[in-house]
């Protein structure tokens, strides 16, 4: 058997004998992005190639300081961040995937968002968010998965949400809603997953959209089941998918919402045009009254002229006089 030539292991001993140790020379060393506390890491969160920021469970008060684009998925999870002020993630301009899992949360600022326009998933569920305020989600046009399950959202408006045309699956299990307020899934077109047990739905016409987008977008049986509503008094449950639109027959047909902006538009000028001719007519009328008062004093003072005084220069006033007869009159 022949044996191995120094030649066939030259790139061996090249290998042992260089003074640079090759195998230490991971990509955690190569990049600087790998470790806690690296110039593009946030403040107290550990990094990882591929531009994710994991915060979860640092007992944080706060969104992290140091936020900057390179950061693609920040983790947020089971902290104790109570309030997210407006720019709260202001830098992280890149940002796809922002996890706030479990923060007792419980107020968000209109512009908490701002500048997250390619965020694709957000996670608030496992908080305690009673309300949320116009706005809160209109600059999240990229906006795929938004889960704000396990709150205690007892109503959520069409002006919280705003227009979310790529929003496919939306979780809303697990609150107090009893419905969900008209035009709120009018304004999600590409919506095809929508969470919505745990929920003390309320039979009645408010849940008719919410019928209609679930004839729309039929479920599994055993999901289906699940979904119960409660008659008003009767105390009995239903499920939502019982309802066919003839169940609605004796409900109000919904304004559309450009019907909507017409009577918002339309209700402040009628009331001050209405204001004004009642104006207009409170001014003919106390025209016409003084006008008739002064005719009637014209026409008092031409039936009884007015009398004339005695003339101090002329003496006592005499028999022939009318002047006597009146004092003589006033004496008697």
């Amino acid at each position: 058997m022949r044996r191995p030539s120094f030649l066939s292991q030259r790139p061996l001993l090249l290998l042992l004998l260089s003074p640079w140790p090759v195998w230490t020379q991971t990509p955690a060393a190569a990049s600087r992005w790998g470790t806690q506390g690296a110039p593009h890491c946030p403040e107290a969160c550990a990094c990882a190639p591929g531009g994710q920021a994991n915060c979860s469970g640092r007992a944080l008060l706060a969104v992290p300081a140091g936020l900057s684009r390179p950061v693609r998925a920040l983790l947020l999870d089971h902290n104790r961040v109570r309030a997210l002020p407006p720019g709260a993630f202001v830098g992280a301009g890149a940002l796809l995937r922002l996890d706030l899992r479990e923060n007792g949360l419980r107020w968000v600022h209109a512009r908490a968002f701002w500048g997250l326009g390619a965020l694709q998933e957000l996670d608030l569920g496992a908080n305690q968010l009673e309300a949320l305020v116009p706005g809160t989600f209109a600059p999240l046009r990229a906006l795929r998965v938004l889960s704000l399950a396990d709150n205690q959202l007892a109503r959520l408006e069409p002006a919280a949400l705003g227009a979310l045309p790529l929003l496919g699956a939306l979780s809303l299990q697990d609150n107090d809603l009893s419905a969900l307020a008209p035009g709120l899934l009018a304004g999600l077109p590409a919506l095809n997953t929508l969470g919505l047990r745990g929920n003390p739905w309320a039979c009645g016409c408010a849940l008719r959209p919410l019928c209609a987008w679930l004839r729309r977008h039929p479920r599994p049986a055993p999901e289906a089941e699940t979904l119960l509503c409660v008659s008003p008094g009767r105390l009995t449950l239903s499920p939502l998918t019982a309802f066919s639109e003839a169940a609605f027959s004796h409900c109000g047909q919904p304004l559309a919402p450009r019907d909507l902006a017409v009577v918002y538009a339309l209700g402040p000028l009628s009331f001050l045009a209405s204001l004004a001719a009642c104006m207009a007519l409170g001014s003919v009328f106390t025209a016409c009254r003084a006008r008739r008062r002064r005719r009637r004093r014209r026409a008092a003072a031409a039936r009884c002229p007015p009398r004339r005084l005695p003339d101090p220069s002329r003496g006592p006033a005499s028999p022939a006089d009318p002047g006597s007869t009146e004092n003589a009159a006033a004496q008697a």
